[in-house]
């Protein structure tokens, strides 16, 4: 059976069991928050922009409480597997089953290795340190035997030699590209595409809403957003997605007006790029939705005049009409102030058949909004490769009240065994999620 609590439009759908509600006239916050919990949220649910008034309202990290438990569904159990890590980041799986982790406080990328039955890492190694905040991680060429390890830090491109079950690079590093850097979302995830003709490359915005920004003159803007998308004129090479060749090369800007896109993805079976955005910030506690989405080729997501279709931005009022119809509306909108930062699609054998094709979202959890929201792995449900455009709580139980937290879920990935890795840079851990049905 299940209950059903509707917020602004949005419907929550709980499990049996799990405590029905009377929702406030808000979007919600980490009370409501329970595995199992789905949320809807449509471009119709939208307020008008600054229906409450911005704030500023920090998170304070706190260690794990005594007797403090990440909450999953009945079933599944959420456990540590590695503590003491610096700024713990992107993860991502070997062909061998080795897991690279970026460490970007740490300015390092480790390699762990795991044996059969073994749930915790049996062999702990430094692959490459003295990194300006490593984020992203890819291998090349995809497929069973890669050469290189790519590694993105905040503004370097770099390629490691490698050999299947290396913990060292087989090779000096090649610094393939500089990619901007000037401040602002720092974050650069990557992603080859199936092929590995393609590797993608996220790159944030500088400003929220390229405040202070003077616009250049129209004939500067038309040829700088004909060379670099829709968008460049706010900020040229940032808000975006870039393609290159793998050797650094042919840099070309895939997407653009997208504000952060921290996480990418290839959804299996496809040559479909998906990525998760946090959205702008100082608009009201319910505005604009943060958002998952495939990246359609030369799309405009709207930054900074534009957000989920033609809603404008008043802070750009009537600076760019021409946009209005030019944005693309994403496919899942995802609670507002959330900030999700990894997303990896369920390919294993693991958990039940039902979660196969669906993907897992990190919400690292954000500062401008009155009541908490974020704190958590949510599950993106996809029927027939497509987004249905809800989502349901999986990994909850981090948030301690309104002014602490003790996790700060951050990226996630499926491990070789069917369970599900992702990390948490609050108290610096690895964490697992495995199913036995009991």
């Amino acid at each position: 059976m299940t209950r059903t609590v509707t917020i602004l439009g949005a419907s929550l759908f709980a499990c049996a069991g799990a405590l029905a509600q009377t929702a406030p006239a808000t979007f919600g916050d980490w009370r409501l928050d329970a595995p199992g919990v789905a949320h809807r949220i449509t471009v119709p649910d939208l307020p008008a922009p600054l229906a409450s008034d911005p704030v500023a309202n920090r998170t304070e990290v706190a260690p794990r409480p005594e007797g403090a438990e990440a909450k999953t569904l009945p079933g599944f159990k959420a456990e540590i597997i590695l503590k003491g890590l610096e700024g713990p980041r992107v993860i991502r799986f070997a062909p061998n089953g080795d897991l690279f982790l970026s460490e970007s406080t740490g300015g390092r990328v480790r390699v762990l290795r795991f044996e059969p039955g073994q749930a915790a890492p049996v062999r702990n190694e430094v692959f490459a340190s003295g990194l300006d905040r490593p984020y992203g991680i890819a291998f090349y060429p995809p497929g069973p035997n890669p050469r290189y390890v790519y590694v993105a830090t905040h503004a370097t491109l770099l390629r490691y030699p490698y050999e299947s079950g290396d913990f060292k690079p087989a090779g000096p590093v090649e610094d393939l590209a500089r990619l901007p850097a000037g401040g602002g979302h720092w974050t650069r995830d990557l992603a080859f595409s199936p092929g590995g003709e393609t590797l993608y490359v996220a790159i944030g915005s500088q400003t929220n809403v390229a405040e202070g920004q003077r616009p250049p003159p129209r004939a500067e803007a038309e040829a700088l957003e004909k060379a670099e998308g829709l968008g460049a004129a706010a900020e040229t090479g940032r808000a975006l997605v870039a393609a290159f060749d793998p050797n650094g090369k042919g840099r070309r800007v895939y997407a653009s007006g997208l504000r952060n896109c921290s996480g990418l993805a290839i959804r299996p079976g496809s040559e479909d790029l998906w990525c998760v955005v946090n959205e702008r910030d100082m608009l009201g506690d319910d505005l604009p939705p943060d958002y998952a989405t495939k990246v359609t080729p030369g799309a405009f997501y709207g930054w900074p005049w534009y957000y989920i279709g033609a809603h404008e931005d008043p802070r750009h009022k009537g600076e760019r009409p021409d946009l209005a119809d030019k944005t693309a509306v994403p496919d899942v909108l995802i609670q507002p102030h959330s900030a999700p930062l990894g997303i990896s699609f369920y390919e294993g054998g693991q958990f039940p058949a039902e979660f196969k094709g669906d993907a897992f979202v990190t919400l690292h959890g954000s500062w401008n909004r009155a009541k908490r929201t974020g704190y958590k792995i949510v599950r993106l449900r996809f029927k027939d490769g497509k987004p249905t455009g809800a989502y349901e709580d999986f990994v909850t139980g981090f948030v301690i009240d309104d002014a602490r937290v003790w996790g700060r879920p951050v990226d996630v990935t499926g491990a070789p065994d069917g369970a599900l890795l992702f990390t948490e840079d609050a108290n610096g851990t690895l964490w697992r999620v495995s199913y036995s049905g009991k």
